[in-house]
């Protein structure tokens, strides 16, 4: 591969709050895959989610939070991946589609740029649900983290284990050298990235503390200097 080809790692979600799992997924990703770049992009509208969500202004300002412990993190770490916080979906009217964003980011960093889309197991298994989903693959990579109660081998819906007999690499590289179009399966990590149960950890009292553990400190110090999540 070119060497100046970028590789660029895209984390989205509601962060409703960021934590840890969000942290962890990044950092190894970052690592095994040593992206250039990593962007953590909060989502505008999650039409897949309740109308319950934290205001965009206010999920973004908790992810720019997190980025600073996730800067710190590859710093002490010695990973020289940069992290970014895009704002691309906030700004976007209308239900935030990864469809939306995937083209829109080919756009901007062009055609030979290695746009690599991190998410966990769960997100692979409701791929199908996600708006022009069978597209995705022509704008972007996927690099999937196990997740507990999540089982790849029995869960897959037909139209998921089809796409990876077509589009899976076992090695690592071979996702590093095309700016497109591989899943990569990563069974090293295995992270819990539901915000669902953190916002019902953080309003419950007797599990609070719990729940602040879990929170990447800036984040924190913002949750509770403004009451969040009570």
């Amino acid at each position: 591969m070119n060497t100046s080809t970028k590789k660029i790692g895209i984390l989205g979600g509601t962060f409703d709050p960021p934590h840890l799992g969000h942290l962890k997924l990044a950092t190894h990703f970052a690592k095994v895959l040593q992206l250039d770049t990593l962007l953590l992009i909060p989502s505008g509208t999650p039409w897949q989610k309740d109308s319950l969500i934290t205001s965009a202004e206010m999920r973004l300002r908790l992810t720019e939070a997190a980025g600073i412990d996730l800067a710190r993190a590859f710093l002490y770490l010695n990973i020289p991946t940069q992290v970014g916080i895009d704002r691309i979906e906030i700004d976007r009217p209308g239900p935030s589609y990864a469809i939306d964003t995937a083209k829109a980011l080919r756009e901007r960093f062009g055609p030979q740029a290695n746009l690599i889309w991190l998410i966990g197991a769960d997100s692979l298994i409701k791929l199908p649900t996600w708006n022009s989903w069978d597209q995705l693959l022509s704008y972007v990579n996927f690099a999937v983290a196990s997740r507990p109660q999540y089982d790849l081998s029995t869960e897959l819906p037909k139209e998921i284990t089809e796409l990876l007999n077509k589009c899976q690499c076992v090695e690592v590289s071979a996702l590093e050298n095309s700016p497109f179009g591989h899943i990569y399966l990563d069974k090293s990590l295995s992270v819990d990235l539901s915000s669902t149960n953190l916002r019902n950890q953080l309003r419950d009292p007797d599990s609070q503390t719990t729940a602040f553990d879990q929170i990447p400190s800036h984040a924190l110090e913002i949750i509770t200097n403004l009451g969040l999540y009570k």
